[in-house]
Parts: C-alpha cells; sequence; structure tokens
C-alpha cells in the first residue's frame, strides 16, 4: 500500500515538474518584452495569438520563396498611399488587443477568397480587394461598406443638410458616403510583394474613405509567417 502511493506521488511530482518546465519553456519566445501573447475572439472562440516556441523552427512551402515574377508580385513601397500609415506586427496586435476588441476597428483579410482559406491572421475578417474596385451601387460592395461602418448619404434635401453639419471637412468631399463613424482599418495581404491591400486601399479612398482611418501591414502573412506568429484556417 505505502509503495502504491509512493508510486503515485511520485509519478504526480514529475507530472508537475514536466508541466512547470512547459510552462516555463512557452514564455521564452514573447511577441515583446511586455506582450507574451495577446487572445482574441475569433468566430466565437478565443485564439491565442503568440509566436512558435521551437527555436529551430523554419518555414516551409510557398512563403519560402524569394522570388517571383513581377509583374505582377512586385515589391510594394512603404507609403501606398498619402495618409495612409504604414504599421508592423506590433501594431497589429495592439490593435487587435485594443480596436478589434471595442469594436472600434476591423482588420482586413484583402486577398482573394483561396488564400484566406489557406490560413489567415486570426481576427480578420476576408473582403477581397475586388469588392472594394466595385462601383459604388453594387451590392457587395454596398454591403462591405455598411460593414466598415460608412453609410450612404440620402438624396432628401432634410438628410443632407444634417449630413452637411454634422460631417467633417473630409467627408463633405464625398458625394455619396458618409464616413463619420466609419471604423478603423488595417489592410493587408500575402506580404512586401503582394499588390491586393495596396489595391484595396487605393480603391476605398477613391470612393471617399478617410486616409486617417486606414492603415497598411506590409508584412502581411509572409512576415506574420516568419516571426512565427498564430495562423488560422476558417
Amino acid at each position: 500500500m505505502c509503495q502504491l502511493l509512493f508510486k503515485v506521488i511520485s509519478t504526480i511530482f514529475v507530472v508537475f515538474l514536466t508541466m512547470s518546465s512547459f510552462s516555463l519553456y512557452a514564455q521564452n519566445v514573447n511577441i515583446s518584452k511586455n506582450i507574451p501573447y495577446v487572445d482574441v475572439d475569433y468566430k466565437n472562440n478565443i485564439i491565442r495569438i503568440e509566436r512558435v516556441q521551437n527555436s529551430k523552427h523554419v518555414l516551409k512551402g510557398g512563403f519560402t520563396k524569394t522570388s517571383r515574377n513581377c509583374p505582377p508580385f512586385c515589391i510594394q513601397p512603404i507609403e501606398v498611399a498619402p495618409g495612409v500609415q504604414t504599421v508592423g506586427e506590433l501594431e497589429v496586435v495592439n490593435f487587435i488587443a485594443k480596436d478589434l476588441k471595442q469594436g472600434t476597428g476591423l482588420l482586413i483579410d484583402a486577398r482573394t477568397k483561396g488564400w484566406h482559406k489557406k490560413g489567415t491572421i486570426p481576427g480578420s475578417i476576408n473582403i477581397p480587394f475586388t469588392v472594394f474596385a466595385k462601383d459604388d451601387t453594387d451590392e457587395k460592395f454596398v454591403a462591405a461598406m455598411t460593414l466598415l461602418g460608412a453609410k450612404r448619404k440620402s438624396t432628401s434635401v432634410d438628410d443632407d443638410s444634417f449630413w452637411s453639419w454634422a460631417s467633417d471637412d473630409d467627408d463633405k468631399k464625398n458625394k455619396n458616403w458618409n464616413f463619420s463613424q466609419a471604423k478603423n482599418l488595417i489592410l493587408w495581404c500575402n506580404g512586401l510583394w503582394c499588390g491586393q491591400s495596396p489595391r484595396a486601399i487605393k480603391s476605398l479612398l477613391k470612393h471617399g474613405y478617410p486616409a486617417s482611418k486606414i492603415h497598411y501591414y506590409r508584412g502581411g502573412m509572409q512576415d506574420w509567417l516568419i516571426l512565427g506568429l498564430t495562423v488560422v484556417k476558417p
């Protein structure tokens, strides 16, 4: 009996040491000095965004390629458009932790559906860049703009007078949409060589979306994977 009890206690102790060692190891590769991970609600599941803890981990597959035909896969500029801020991974993580949680922002995977299905950044919604290039009467475009918090301006005199009073100067320049309640956006695609999110951004600007509310994550999936950050399949 005593021997059996000793074995049970020994087993529990070994398991405890193993779990403790794993816990300590699991915190060796943090996102930053003060951010070990960030949790995000993604499709009613809590997903933990963290880095791969195996220091010997390397990339495999298409994102290991250094060269792609240009065009269309040309290196994108740091400044994709005047007034649009380019951000890195820490800004994206902070955006997820704050703007997404508070409902004031959207993280947009601007790639085509086929790319999105292969894996995306947790918290992202997929609105392909082609949607933003559509006419502003197109059903898909209207649905996307509504999701972004934009409102179509009414053609009635009374409503036009109200929008004219309520909107800021930038919004008054746009005849069809009111962006006073529009969300802050981060758009991204496959990386520094991908033109999908830049095209989406330029289309949004043509429709009058304020540049100050748009951010460009230039590194995209390429840099996200290089840093070993969490990816989910929709």
